[in-house]
């Protein structure tokens, strides 16, 4: 009988709650939940305050760092010493000005670029009052090559590109290169080559054909290509001279990465791209001054000073490929 009325210890569990303690309960919880909701907000609040505030932060605090921090642009500059101009075809004459001046008819027929105005008698002074086909307009040098024939017909470039390049010398080389002087004239290629091998800086390849090994003589390229003509000019000045009695001891090509002592002053490197719109079987094909190999190119240098030293010193010097304009 004592056993049957012994309550069990665990009755206060499991009786169930009394009203009023349900009440209690959910005001705690109300409390609880409305204390969360007005610390999450207050924390937005004070990150959108930070978050407005951060501009004018930032106006007035550059962290130590932000000195060393390459501006987003520079990541799309191509580390290339080069700038360049495109220089349409203008005219055709039997003249040279630099191998037979005040001389017209003299020479074998050559194609025209950049300074409309070129003839035998053309002289620096002259040029300089001249238009040209190039861009950019501020260039009013003149380059030109001997005619290129198909047969009897006379074939001129649709592609005729003309970079300045800092590459064939070493890096602290390129750093030093100076401007061309104005007037200068260079001559690049052997138009008395009587082989290959008298001319091994000119070279012809295919556009878009690269199957075809480059060549000193005229290539076979398959249709729909083109023919192309490379000449690298060369890039060390003796410093002293515009021209020589040979148009060309007063220039030289780099030896291992730099200028001989003879030829001290490094300039840029001019290369001369011209894309001729023929292809197929070379034997059609003749210079005004003989066989492929014969290619050769001439410079007179008429841009302005200030627009030259501008490419040399932003393009060249600081190993930026650089368009038209002077600019990477």
């Amino acid at each position: 009988m004592l056993f049957r009325h012994r309550r069990n210890p665990d009755h206060r569990r499991q009786r169930p709650l009394p009203s009023w303690r349900y009440r209690i309960a959910g005001l705690a919880a109300a409390a609880l939940a409305l204390s969360f909701l007005q610390t999450n907000v207050g924390n937005a609040a004070g990150e959108r305050a930070a978050a407005d505030a951060a501009p004018e932060a930032a106006a007035d605090v550059v962290p130590e760092a932000a000195a060393d921090v390459v501006p987003e642009a520079a990541a799309d500059v191509v580390r290339v010493a080069e700038f360049l101009a495109e220089c349409p075809y203008t005219h055709r004459l039997p003249d040279d000005p630099i191998v037979f001046p005040g001389l017209p008819g003299a020479s074998h027929m050559h194609s025209f670029f950049g300074n409309d105005t070129t003839h035998a008698g053309s002289d620096l002074a002259s040029l300089e009052k001249g238009r040209t086909s190039c861009s950019p307009d501020t260039d009013l040098s003149s380059y030109w090559v001997p005619t290129l024939y198909d047969g009897d017909k006379e074939v001129e470039p649709t592609g005729t590109t003309f970079y300045y390049l800092g590459e064939g010398v070493s890096d602290d080389v390129i750093r030093q290169i100076k401007p061309f002087p104005r007037g200068l004239r260079i001559v690049a290629g052997n138009a008395k080559a009587t082989g290959p091998q008298d001319n091994t800086i000119a070279r012809w390849s295919c556009l878009h054909a690269g199957e075809v090994n480059p060549s000193q003589n005229f290539v076979n390229c398959p249709p729909g290509t083109m023919m192309e003509s490379y000449l690298d000019f060369p890039q060390c000045w003796n410093g002293t001279d515009l021209d020589s009695p040979d148009h060309k001891s007063h220039m030289a090509y780099p030896v291992n990465g730099g200028c001989p002592s003879t030829h001290p002053v490094p300039v840029p490197k001019l290369r001369q791209v011209l894309r001729y719109p023929v292809n197929g079987d070379p034997a059609r094909f003749r210079l005004a001054s003989g066989p492929g190999y014969t290619m050769h190119g001439d410079f007179f240098n008429v841009w302005p000073e200030e627009e030259m030293a501008q490419r040399v010193r932003d393009c060249i010097n600081a190993i930026i490929k650089c368009g038209f304009d002077g600019k990477p």
